[in-house]
């Protein structure tokens, strides 16, 4: 018989911290990578957005920019930086939005 070593499996997820913008007015998120791809992680939190900017009746800046849109095709995306950890990858994006000029986060 083999014996296996009992490793605890790591809880602190992969975040990405994304910029979004549309048209010169940008917008800085971030996600947990659950898909086999940050890309992809990425691609589903955009279209999440998308989703809830023309289903919920939020009053959110980048939402109200995002009902004036035709399509989803007219927002472009950057991947800013992959994060290890929740609460080190909220803390990046703080730091981004206050440091930036970000004008789609409703609350800087």
């Amino acid at each position: 018989m083999e014996m296996r070593n009992n490793r605890k499996k790591r809880t602190d997820r992969t975040h990405i911290i994304y910029r979004l913008w549309v048209g010169v007015e940008s917008y800085v998120g971030i996600t947990a990578k659950t898909e086999s791809t940050v890309l992809k992680s990425v691609h589903r939190r955009i279209g999440k957005h998308w989703s809830r900017a023309n289903r919920e009746n939020k009053c959110w800046n980048l939402y109200d920019v995002m009902r004036g849109l035709s399509c989803i095709s007219e927002i472009e995306y950057e991947i800013v930086a992959t994060v290890r950890g929740k609460s080190a990858g909220h803390k990046f994006e703080r730091e981004l939005i206050k440091t930036e000029s970000t004008t789609l986060n409703t609350s800087k």
